[in-house]
């Protein structure tokens, strides 16, 4: 896997490319430092090699530096924002939350089941089944799958994959993104706290996710809080288990678009006191 580290708008990895973007740039943190080393860890624990691609010296100084001497950032805090993205209504990415989201279908077996699963575990399929598949447009390696696999709180990513998976392959980028706006059907978002998901023993930083879980996580022990779209409520409020039923929120869409609705969901998680 390749690490790219420069001034992107952005994390992401894409086809064995993690493009590593920071905060401030040009300057890296003690946690980005602490995070790119837990990616490191990750992929050796995985067999594979990582090579660090970058322009800045001073950037591969502090990276070599930290290789070298891991424990001067193994105590780095996780902020409470994190900006090397500013696409939200928030500018960052606030860390209180992590949130896995669900197409509705798969929320309807999550709920009746009582918890989530790894792709592999869901899909009874195995993980190099998975990395062929052509919803792998990521090209993701067959160790991913094997996780369930979190976003922060505010952000919309997974209910922008939720969207991929209701379009046909041939549609094209701005039809894509027009329908973000205009012809929007959100997923069902679960929501956990952080400081718990931490806790669970089959909990994993990878230095890339905020956090994933080894092949399941039920329910009841750890959700914070299930958002589901109010149009979704006859099909839903037979299946909920009475553990989590007073985690449960329906609330309107009401024509909002993938961003408006992120930011009414965040909001509504942000007052609930469970």
């Amino acid at each position: 896997m390749q690490v790219n580290i420069a001034n992107h708008e952005c994390t992401i990895i894409w086809d064995g490319v993690y493009y590593f973007a920071l905060s401030d740039y040009p300057n890296i943190s003690t946690w980005e430092l602490k995070k790119l080393l837990a990616f490191m860890d990750y992929e050796k624990i995985h067999g594979r090699e990582t090579e660090i691609i970058c322009e800045n010296k001073d950037i591969l100084i502090a990276v070599n530096n930290a290789i070298a001497s891991p424990e001067t950032v193994e105590h780095a805090l996780l902020p409470a924002k994190i900006t090397e993205c500013t696409a939200c209504k928030q500018h960052c990415c606030l860390t209180e939350y992590v949130c896995h989201t669900g197409i509705p279908e798969n929320a309807k077996k999550i709920l009746t089941g009582g918890k989530l699963l790894s792709a592999v575990k869901a899909s009874g399929k195995t993980s190099d089944e998975l990395v062929s598949d052509k919803r792998n447009a990521a090209g993701d390696p067959a160790d991913y799958f094997d996780y369930i696999m979190f976003a922060w709180g505010n952000c919309q990513a997974g209910d922008r994959l939720v969207m991929e998976r209701n379009f046909n392959e041939n549609i094209n980028y701005e039809e894509f993104v027009e329908a973000l706006d205009n012809n929007f059907s959100p997923g069902v978002r679960f929501y956990f706290r952080h400081k718990d998901i931490v806790r669970h023993p089959g909990y994993v930083f990878d230095g890339y996710h905020p956090a994933k879980i080894k092949d399941e996580l039920i329910l009841s022990d750890y959700l914070y809080a299930c958002i589901i779209p109010e149009q979704y409520k006859s099909e839903f409020e037979n299946l909920i288990q009475p553990e989590i039923a007073d985690k449960i929120c329906y609330i309107p869409q009401n024509g909002l678009g993938l961003w408006d609705w992120s930011e009414k969901v965040y909001d509504l998680v942000e007052r609930i006191n469970i």
